[in-house]
């Protein structure tokens, strides 16, 4: 009889890896721009490594706040590139990896860690590069008794989180890209990226068109005093 609270599933899509490879490059924020501005993993979940963007697909994990037990199975079935993605209520009283869990990851070739909850040993993840997200730090350590649950749909904070979505992350933040919707969005993201460089290019040479701020204005009735 399976124990109600405990499930690992098997993670049976992954966003291809020529998508991730290609979102990689691609501004977080840019990428959220075209996705209307809607989804955000909150602000409080912060990168604590010293550099470098985050990008792969979700092995998810749903966690009792304080509990790592199943975090520890997943650095188990999680495969090279796979983001570990935990949803720990954002409850920071207890850390969920440390330094041993990220080294841990770092030999089994993941790509990152994104935790809706705690870390620790915030000194040695900070000197490295391996992608670490999180809600914030305390040095109390975790329980290990579980429930728990691996490749279940999560949301942090109002995002929702398929295992096998695209995680993507920087120095700006965190989102999810739905896999059905990661082609057309990367598309969309190259296009935005084209109009960002011409209006780059017209900003040093003085000549951005801003006639839209007037516009928008007097559409809503502002009268600019001369």
């Amino acid at each position: 009889m399976e124990m109600i609270g405990f499930q690992i599933c098997s993670l049976t899509r992954r966003v291809d890896s020529r998508i991730v490879e290609a979102f990689r490059l691609l501004p977080v924020a840019n990428v959220s721009d075209c996705m209307s501005r809607m989804t955000a993993g909150g602000a409080q979940l912060r990168p604590y490594h010293s550099k470098g963007v985050l990008a792969g697909p979700a092995f998810t994990v749903k966690t009792r706040p304080g509990d790592n037990l199943m975090i520890h199975k997943a650095l188990q079935l999680a495969q090279p590139g796979d983001v570990i993605v935990v949803d720990g209520g954002g409850d920071v009283t207890n850390a969920l990896i440390g330094e041993l869990m990220v080294n841990t990851a770092i030999q089994r070739g993941l790509a990152g860690f994104v935790m809706n909850g705690a870390i620790r040993d915030v000194d040695a993840i900070g000197a490295g590069t391996f992608p670490v997200y999180a809600a914030g730090v305390t040095h109390r350590g975790p329980y290990k008794d579980g429930p728990g649950e691996i490749n279940v749909p999560i949301a942090l904070n109002g995002m929702v989180v398929n295992p096998g979505d695209l995680i993507l992350g920087d120095a700006d933040g965190l989102l999810c890209v739905p896999l059905a919707d990661a082609e057309t969005l990367l598309q969309a993201t190259l296009g935005k990226q084209e109009l960002e460089q011409v209006m780059m290019r017209d900003i040093k040479q003085g000549t951005l068109d801003n006639t839209w701020i007037d516009a928008t204005l007097k559409r809503l009735g502002v009268e600019v005093a001369a």
